[in-house]
């Protein structure tokens, strides 16, 4: 298991090389002059000549990457921020828990309604529980996160004053949120879940359970259930990569200070540091949650934990 571990945080690192090579070219040829941008339109041709000097902005494409890779490989420097003067990392490190809090809630609320949704639509086939459950899931996987998350802040912010409209620092101002992020990962864990159990329960050990007189929710959750964890628990863990970089639309709207919005900023205000130590911040986070999940396949299937032996 530990060589596997290690294995595969090697193989981590061509991939998080990759990722800031093409992050770092983006950037070079993305119009625009950060130091006009920190200095204002009111500031001299010197002044702004200058101030990109003093950044190193002045520097060939090949120098700039190869400064950029080396402090984050011998220092572990992602650099400082053009606008907050800081680190790069201590700017990302502070708005990470509102991102990571909101991505857990949306998950884990994804995950509570989205499989007993999907495990009853397996059960109760073409019954009229499954095909509003299909039509539900369609209406999640189609829906804009935006719009959704207006229309909660419309209901329930504006006229029915439940909940608060923006901010994340209470319970209270999580829950709007959590649901608008979580829709499309209810209705992809749901449609997964029906189709990993459809599978399943034709099988002819779930015959056998049934003949032997167990009982229904036995053979649902301890027989059928368990063999269709796989793809679920590969779904359950891609959304909560997703959702760590791409609650993007849903922080602007909620005004939530977290990494997405703090991205979104940093590119208004050409603060490139920033984008890059975001981009490379979230591909190695998206990873380790790859990796958990590969884990979590030894705990649930033996033939799996067989080979990490």
């Amino acid at each position: 298991m530990l060589r596997y571990i290690i294995k595969r945080i090697l193989l981590l690192i061509p991939v998080l090389i990759g990722v800031t090579l093409i992050t770092f070219t983006l950037l070079y040829i993305t119009p625009g002059d950060p130091a006009r941008a920190l200095l204002g339109p009111s500031a001299n041709t010197e002044q702004v000549e200058q101030l990109r000097e003093e950044m190193g902005l002045n520097d060939p494409y090949i120098v700039r990457y190869g400064n950029f890779l080396s402090n984050l490989v011998l220092h572990q420097d992602m650099g400082r921020s053009y606008r907050a003067k800081q680190p790069v990392f201590s700017v990302i490190m502070s708005a990470f828990p509102a991102t990571l809090k909101l991505a857990a809630l949306a998950v884990a609320i994804a995950v509570v309604i989205g499989i007993p949704l999907g495990i009853i639509s397996a059960v109760k086939q073409y019954s009229v529980f499954d095909n509003v459950a299909l039509i539900l899931g369609l209406i999640g996987i189609s829906m804009p996160v935006f719009w959704l998350g207006m229309l909660l802040i419309l209901q329930f912010a504006a006229r029915l004053h439940w909940f608060p409209s923006a901010g994340f620092s209470t319970f209270k101002h999580m829950v709007l949120p959590s649901i608008a992020l979580s829709a499309q990962s209810i209705a992809v864990i749901m449609r997964m879940t029906r189709s990993s159990m459809l599978e399943v329960i034709r099988q002819d050990y779930i015959r056998t359970a049934r003949a032997k007189g167990q009982t229904e929710a036995k053979v649902i959750i301890h027989h059928a259930l368990r063999n269709a964890l796989m793809p679920i628990i590969t779904t359950v863990g891609l959304q909560f990569g997703a959702l760590l970089g791409g609650a993007v639309l849903t922080e602007a709207v909620f005004s939530i200070p977290g990494v997405g919005r703090l991205m979104v900023d940093s590119i208004k205000m050409k603060d490139f540091p920033v984008v890059q130590g975001g981009v490379l911040f979230i591909a190695v986070a998206f990873s380790l949650v790859n990796l958990v999940v590969d884990l979590l396949y030894a705990s649930v299937n033996p033939k799996i934990r067989s080979q990490y032996r």
